[in-house]
């Protein structure tokens, strides 16, 4: 199958599994679906996350797969991590401690090491191409962050049908032709797993994180892909295995004993998403309301100073005057 064609499929069975899911949720509570929707001012963030992660990123990965080997691609994908990190704390102002970097570095290393095999090392326009992936989508997820307060599953399918209509549709326009009924639902399949429900916890790790740390966690996916190769075909780990291991392990030692504490204030905010009456959430109800928690609905934050631990969410993205 030519890539491009099987990079809109993939990303398409993301956007029509995750809308099954989400017809499915509105016939079973059609009152808890009724505020999903994307709120005007934020669909200029959710194009431009569509534009750079779901259609210019992946042509670019395939393009360079086209030349570059699948280990130096895996060495090359760990560089989403680090720019994804460092446009979240240069342009988008998101608080990082020197814990917090230093864990970036260990797991960034870990998935380094866990994908580098021995031989010459080149740069070549493949290699760029990647790497211009990598760009894209670290765009991606600081440019998601800002829609990530929205139902993760709408961003997410939105996201699919969208990126894998055109990549789908530019690949056909360019004398592709679909594959067989097998492929074709397999490909669907593995979109839905791999792209789908990863993207929608993706965004919920945005949400809840910040997109500095989301994009650290992620970058031990391979770790994960090492452990189920593993466990499908058993053979002895290797030493790198068991080096990158302990890196990814220290990194996410150090952001998990995270405690950024300090006395901030919350400005007067307007949003809508999954909530519970929690300190951030002490608002009344403009309509008939039964006490069910979690709920979604337009609600409003008004000033509020306080003290607590807490990470860069949806809620706490104010300015620091020390790391």
């Amino acid at each position: 199958m030519p890539p491009l064609l099987l990079a809109g499929l993939l990303y398409l069975g993301s956007g029509l599994g995750l809308g099954l899911l989400l017809m499915l949720r509105h016939l079973r509570d059609p009152e808890a679906t009724r505020q999903l929707y994307i709120p005007r001012g934020q669909i200029p963030w959710l194009l431009g996350a569509i534009f750079f992660g779901g259609i210019v990123g992946p042509a670019l990965l395939l393009w360079g797969l086209t030349v570059v080997d699948g280990a130096t691609a895996s060495l090359l994908l760990n560089v989403e991590g680090v720019l994804t990190a460092v446009i979240a704390w240069i342009i988008f102002r998101e608080n990082a401690d020197r814990q917090i970097v230093l864990g970036m570095v260990a797991i960034v290393a870990g998935g380094a090491l866990l994908s580098w095999e021995p031989g010459p090392a080149t740069v070549s326009v493949g290699s760029l191409l990647i790497v211009g992936a990598c760009l894209c989508w670290a765009i991606d997820n600081n440019l998601t962050r800002n829609v990530a307060g929205n139902d993760a599953m709408l961003v997410a399918c939105l996201k699919g049908l969208v990126a894998g209509a055109c990549n789908t549709g530019l690949a056909l326009t360019s004398g592709a032709s679909l594959p067989s009924a097998v492929a074709l639902s397999g490909s669907l399949l593995v979109g839905f797993l791999g792209y789908g429900l990863s993207l929608t916890l993706f965004v919920v790790g945005l949400r809840t994180l910040g997109t500095a740390r989301t994009g650290a966690y992620f970058s031990v996916a391979p770790l994960f892909g090492v452990i189920i190769s593993l466990a499908l075909w058993p053979e002895p780990p290797s030493a790198l295995f068991w080096s990158a291991a302990m890196l990814m392990g220290l990194g996410v030692w150090l952001h998990v004993r995270e405690r950024h504490q300090h006395m901030h204030t919350h400005e007067a905010l307007e949003h809508t998403h999954h909530h519970r009456h929690d300190e951030h959430h002490r608002h009344e109800h403009d309509f008939a309301w039964t006490g069910d928690e979690p709920h979604t609905h337009p609600h409003r934050h008004e000033v509020l100073t306080h003290r607590h631990p807490h990470y860069p969410d949806i809620h706490h993205r104010h300015g620091h005057s020390h790391s």
